[in-house]
């Protein structure tokens, strides 16, 4: 899926959204319902769509993989049941001087990981410089910080090359034990990864299962009410919908349209939904081919109706998307979104067809070639925009590719391999986290196959200043360029989505995280209240 980065610098492929979910390759939750709940205990089983590949949050690349780790390990700062960073293992907020190049944080004393070990400072640092060092493909997360110097016991200062507004999110990286990983590294990441959170490590066999039980001497609050937590992939979706049916698993994730309604419907089980940090799209070649002319994409926008399209084939799982900002991220900043909702045309094939025909860019034989990863849901808005060509009197060729074929071929930039593409994206809570690793030429070839550069300026700039007023500014200025230039046509977001027996108490989707199990807000347990 991703290619191995040789340059810290480069971009990571990582958040591209390969499967279902909201969150990425998202997992999908069940659990066994006939043990007792409360404080004692209760056996969760969660069915992921797919198996977790490792554990080592300074390598760990993919979302199921990640849905276990972030159980296992914690960081210096976390999410509320929102989107609002708050502070974990910090005390409170960090010192910010040195006009935002320097961060200092303290941490709470007792910290400590689950083979006994005080977590220190020099904890933090390695955490913070390996996959930088190591050159993993999270490398580019961290290539702001120039360095990382412990203070004493319980602080920690971070330098940065320059000051970079959305560094608080950074700082909700997973803390490791550098003695435990350092001894063994491949042992650490797949059969002993020690954190200091709530849930340790009990074992996992690839494709079958991964387990991680109740730490009985969590340094932090709440204990876990569940004493254990099994992770089982069950990749097809009427299967997990049988499975929530018999019983056999509690918690179905990422529930698709079709299935929406018979969820619903059941006597035994409801619907946990939080919107995701997600933005899935339609992106057009802009270096090379017809779709380089901003009157040829304006046009394929006439083709067809996008908020049409997301009736039809997402909603209710998803909803309507008009940037490539999260609904609630743009809220957040108090971008001017209703604004953003009117750029989009309706449905008009006659201005359609007039707009092809004058373009000097399309031949009167163009067949334009569209490119789907293997998602329905992605597949079909392409099938949308096809249809739309055809009815303004041109042919369009939707082929459908596996992961890797389509890695390869969307960032290629040859109109002969694309002219359009569909595909997804899952982020933080900042604007960074989306129009950096879109609209920037950094992003180029890796993670952006449009090659567009309108914006190119305003969004670095966004990224390395820490007044947020002028961060808003710009990006404000950039995104509604680009919406109206056309590089992109928002479509929509994905619901992190769970049916959820009626005897599992306080399980709550989470829009960064998935879904959460023992919480200062909530506490996972199952059997009768």
């Amino acid at each position: 899926m991703t290619k191995k980065s040789t340059i810290p610098d480069s971009i990571k492929r990582r958040r591209l959204l390969q499967g279902l979910g909201a969150t990425g390759a998202a997992a999908l939750a069940g659990c066994t319902g006939s043990q007792q709940g409360g404080g004692g205990g209760g056996k969760l089983n969660l069915a992921q769509v797919k198996s977790p590949l490792e554990f080592d949050p300074i390598v760990l690349n993919d979302v199921p993989s990640q849905q276990v780790s972030d159980r296992v390990f914690e960081g210096l700062y976390t999410y509320n049941s929102g989107i609002e960073i708050v502070p974990h293992i910090a005390t409170g907020e960090p010192t910010v001087k040195n006009n935002g190049k320097t961060y200092i944080v303290e941490m709470q004393k007792g910290v400590k990981f689950q083979n006994g070990d005080s977590m220190t400072p020099e904890d933090v640092k390695y955490s913070f410089e390996a996959p930088v060092k190591e050159e993993t493909e999270n490398a580019a997360t961290y290539t702001m910080i120039d360095t990382v110097t412990p203070m004493g016991d319980r602080k920690v200062k971070f330098d940065l090359k320059y000051p970079y507004g959305p560094f608080m999110n950074i700082l909700t990286a997973s803390i490791v034990p550098k003695k435990v990983r350092e001894k063994n590294k491949k042992k650490f990441n797949k059969k002993n990864p020690v954190g200091s959170g709530p849930f340790k490590f009990d074992g996992w066999q690839e494709g079958n299962f991964a387990r991680i039980k109740r730490w009985d001497n969590y340094w932090g609050k709440p204990e876990p009410n569940l004493s254990e937590v099994k992770f089982v992939p069950v990749e097809e979706p009427t299967t997990r919908l049988t499975s929530l049916q018999t019983g056999e698993n509690d918690v179905i994730e990422e529930i698709p349209p079709k299935l929406w309604k018979q969820v619903e419907n059941m006597n035994d089980a409801s619907i946990a939904s939080k919107l995701g940090m997600g933005y899935f799209y339609l992106a057009f070649n802009c270096k090379k081919g017809p779709t380089t002319d901003p009157k040829v994409r304006e046009a394929i926008d006439y083709c067809f109706n996008m908020d049409q399209a997301v009736s039809n084939f997402v909603e209710p799982t998803g909803v309507r998307q008009y940037s490539p900002l999260p609904e609630q991220l743009s809220k957040q900043w108090g971008f001017p979104l209703e604004k953003w909702k009117k750029i989009p045309h309706n449905k008009n094939i006659d201005k359609a067809k007039e707009m092809l025909d004058s373009s000097d860019k399309v031949p009167d034989n163009w067949n334009a070639n569209i490119i789907v990863p293997p998602d329905d849901k992605r597949q079909q808005l392409g099938v949308t925009v096809a249809n739309g060509l055809k009815e303004a009197g041109y042919n369009a060729n939707v082929q459908r590719l596996d992961w890797g074929a389509f890695l390869d071929k969307y960032v290629s930039g040859k109109p002969s391999d694309y002219n359009m593409y569909t595909l997804g994206w899952s982020g933080g809570p900042d604007p960074d986290d989306f129009l950096y690793y879109f609209f920037t030429k950094s992003a180029h070839g890796t993670t952006d196959g449009t090659y567009y550069t309108g914006v190119d300026k305003q969004v670095q700039q966004a990224r390395k200043t820490a007044n947020h007023a002028e961060r808003k500014k710009l990006y404000s200025n950039a995104i509604t360029k680009l919406l109206n230039d056309r590089a992109h046509l928002p479509s929509y977001n994905l619901k992190n989505s769970f049916g959820v027996k009626q005897d599992v108490n306080g399980f709550m989707a989470h829009p960064l995280l998935s879904f959460v199990l023992s919480t200062s807000y909530t506490n996972v347990s199952i059997g009768a209240q």
